[in-house]
């Protein structure tokens, strides 16, 4: 079973996952263990969504892998949640507190506000974020670059541009062009044709 730590998304077939949830349920250690390394992945996302020292990149890494297993063993999958929905605000919830705690205040998440994604009240968040980091994988190399680098690492266009040897309106038109190529892709309807 392949684990990605730069994508969100787990590595896992839907009916195979169904028999591993149905295997934990009865206290199969190894069960348990291969959920959490499937998830694994979206620990590593979210940690990238803040803003943190290098020192403290590991502890976050760790509160958040803390939180996975927790997820993992008090998961029910009968009630017909997504198991991403309800570990992403526990372990994203952790990372908070312990970021509070070793802070005294909590960084600033990096804002992907440029997106403009239009959460539809039955779509959930977390799956529009998982939706977005599988669709950047499908971006041309400089535009999924561009954007992982303002989207996930929270990078300022003028360091993304000395970073690539990119005139500054260049990165602006790359990041522009992934984003229509995203809104496309997630099927998110333009501002600009709605009015």
């Amino acid at each position: 079973m392949p684990v990605h730590e730069n994508s969100a998304t787990p590595s896992l077939d839907p009916s195979e996952e169904a028999a591993l949830w149905e295997r934990c349920r009865r206290d199969d250690m190894e069960a348990r263990e291969a959920l959490v390394i499937a998830y694994r992945p979206l620990v590593f996302w979210l940690a990238r969504k803040f803003r943190v020292p290098s020192s403290s990149h590991a502890d976050l890494i760790q509160e958040g892998m803390l939180a996975l297993v927790k997820s993992v063993d008090n998961f029910d999958p009968e009630r017909k949640f997504r198991f991403t929905t309800y570990a992403f605000y526990r372990i994203r919830g952790q990372m908070v507190n312990f970021l509070q705690r070793s802070e005294a205040r909590a960084p600033i998440p990096v804002d992907d506000d440029f997106l403009e994604i239009r959460e539809d009240p039955a779509e959930d968040a977390m799956d529009t974020a998982l939706s977005v980091a599988e669709a950047i994988t499908h971006l041309p190399d400089r535009e999924a670059g561009v954007v992982r680098a303002l989207l996930m690492e929270g990078k300022d266009v003028r360091d993304v541009a000395r970073e690539k040897s990119l005139d500054i309106s260049h990165v602006y038109r790359l990041r522009r062009n992934a984003v229509a190529r995203l809104r496309a892709w997630l099927g998110i309807e333009d501002a600009t044709k709605r009015a």
